[in-house]
C-alpha cells in the first residue's frame, strides 16, 4: 500500500473531487463558453468579413482555470485577459519579424512567459494563444495585430464577465478575495506574513496559491489543532460579570470611583438598552479632569465578541497590541460581560495544565 501511495505521490495524482465541485466546474465552463460564443455570433459587426474563428482554443483552457480553480492566482481576471492578450501580441510580433512558424513558435511562447511574468498576469493558456497566432493559418496571420483584440481579448473579457456572474452566484467569491481570519493589529502571535514570504522566496517558483491564502490556511490549522488539544472554551465561560458599567454622559469622577471599587483596567460604556457604546480604559484618565464626560475619552471602537465565540478566536486579537479587552454580547447585542488579557491567559494556562496532566496519566487531553 505504501508503494502505491509513493507512486501516486510521484505521479502527482490529485485529490478526488466532490460531486458539488464537479457539477459546479462543469456547468460553469459550459455556461461561460456558450455565453461568450453566442455574444460574438449574435454581434455580426465584430467578426464580419474577418474570416476568423469566433472562439479560439486557448479559451477552453482558460475556462478550466476560471471555473474549476477560481481561487487560483492564475485564474483571476487580469491573468486571463492580460495573459492571453499579451501572449497573443508576442506570437504576432515574432511571426511578423521572422515569418517562419518554426522559429516564431518557440520565441513566441518563451517571450509570452517572460512578458506575462513581468506584467504579473501569468496564465498557462497564454502560451497556447501565442502559438495560435503563429500556426493558426493564413487568416490568423493576415489579421496581424488585430487578432490580439478580436477574438483573443474579446473572448477573454467575455469569459471573465460571465465567470464573475456565475462564480458570484454559486460561490460568492470571485474575483478571489482572501478571507480575513485574524483581527487587525500591529502584531500577531506566532508566524507573520513576513515569515511566509521569506519561506516562499527560498523556493524561487510561483506557487498556485497566494501568500494571503496560505496565511489564512495556517491560522485555521493552528485553531483546529488548539481545539483538538484543549477542547472548546467559549467566551461566556470565562467572561467577567460584575455588572460595573458606565454611560456616555457620566462624569469621569464616577468612573474613577468605579475603577477604585472594582479594581479593573477598563469599564464598558453602554447605552440605555445595555448595548456597548465604547470602552473606558484606566490609563486614559491620567491627563483629564473629573468634570469631563466619559464619551469624551472612551474608546468608541472596542473589540466585540459573541458569547458563543471560542476563545482561540480572541487570541490573535488580544495578543496583537491594539486591544487588551473584549466586550461579550448576546445575539441581540446586549452586554453580558468582559474578557481581559489576563482572563484569556488564565483560561489558556488551565487548558495547558489539564493537557499535561492527561498526557502524564496516559489519557487524552480534554
Amino acid at each position: 500500500m505504501r508503494a502505491v501511495n509513493n507512486v501516486l505521490q510521484w505521479a502527482g495524482v490529485q485529490s478526488a473531487p466532490t460531486a458539488a465541485r464537479l457539477w459546479t466546474a462543469g456547468l460553469g465552463a459550459a455556461f461561460g463558453i456558450l455565453a461568450a460564443g453566442l455574444v460574438i455570433r449574435l454581434w455580426p459587426p465584430v467578426m464580419a468579413g474577418l474570416g476568423l474563428p469566433v472562439m479560439i482554443a486557448p479559451i477552453g483552457a482558460s475556462a478550466v482555470l476560471l471555473f474549476a480553480v477560481p481561487a487560483s492566482p492564475l485564474a483571476q481576471p487580469w491573468a486571463i485577459v492580460g495573459g492571453n492578450t499579451i501572449s497573443a501580441l508576442c506570437g504576432i510580433f515574432w511571426m511578423k519579424v521572422l515569418g517562419d512558424p518554426a522559429y516564431a513558435a518557440c520565441l513566441g511562447v518563451a517571450s509570452a512567459i517572460v512578458m506575462m511574468s513581468l506584467a504579473r498576469c501569468l496564465h498557462p493558456p497564454g502560451g497556447a494563444c501565442a502559438l495560435t497566432c503563429v500556426i493558426g493559418g493564413k487568416a490568423v496571420v493576415a489579421a496581424g495585430w488585430s487578432f490580439a483584440l478580436v477574438p483573443v481579448a474579446l473572448d477573454s473579457a467575455l469569459l471573465v464577465a460571465f465567470g464573475v456572474l456565475y462564480n458570484c452566484a454559486v460561490r460568492g467569491n470571485y474575483p478571489h478575495r482572501v478571507a480575513q481570519y485574524a483581527a487587525p493589529g500591529p502584531a500577531r502571535a506566532g508566524f507573520s506574513m513576513a515569515d511566509i514570504e521569506s519561506v516562499l522566496s527560498q523556493y524561487d517558483q510561483l506557487l498556485d496559491v497566494s501568500s494571503e491564502d496560505l496565511d489564512t490556511l495556517f491560522r485555521q490549522v493552528e485553531t483546529r489543532a488548539y481545539r483538538r488539544l484543549h477542547g472548546t472554551i467559549r467566551c461566556e465561560q470565562i467572561m467577567r460579570q460584575d455588572g460595573a458599567t458606565l454611560s456616555p454622559g457620566d462624569d469621569l469622577a464616577r468612573a474613577v470611583a468605579l475603577f477604585g471599587a472594582h479594581r479593573v483596567g477598563a469599564l464598558p460604556v453602554v447605552d440605555a438598552q445595555g448595548r456597548p457604546e465604547g470602552l473606558l480604559r484606566l490609563d486614559s484618565l491620567v491627563s483629564v479632569g473629573d468634570e469631563e464626560k466619559v464619551e469624551q475619552v472612551m474608546d468608541i471602537s472596542p473589540c466585540i465578541a459573541s458569547a458563543d465565540a471560542q476563545i482561540d478566536e480572541l487570541l490573535p486579537i488580544l495578543s496583537g497590541g491594539l486591544y487588551h479587552h473584549a466586550l461579550v454580547v448576546d445575539a441581540r447585542g446586549h452586554l453580558l460581560g468582559m474578557i481581559a488579557q489576563t482572563d484569556l491567559l488564565s483560561a489558556l494556562w488551565r487548558g495547558h495544565i489539564a493537557e499535561q496532566i492527561a498526557l502524564h496519566e496516559g489519557g487524552k487531553a480534554p
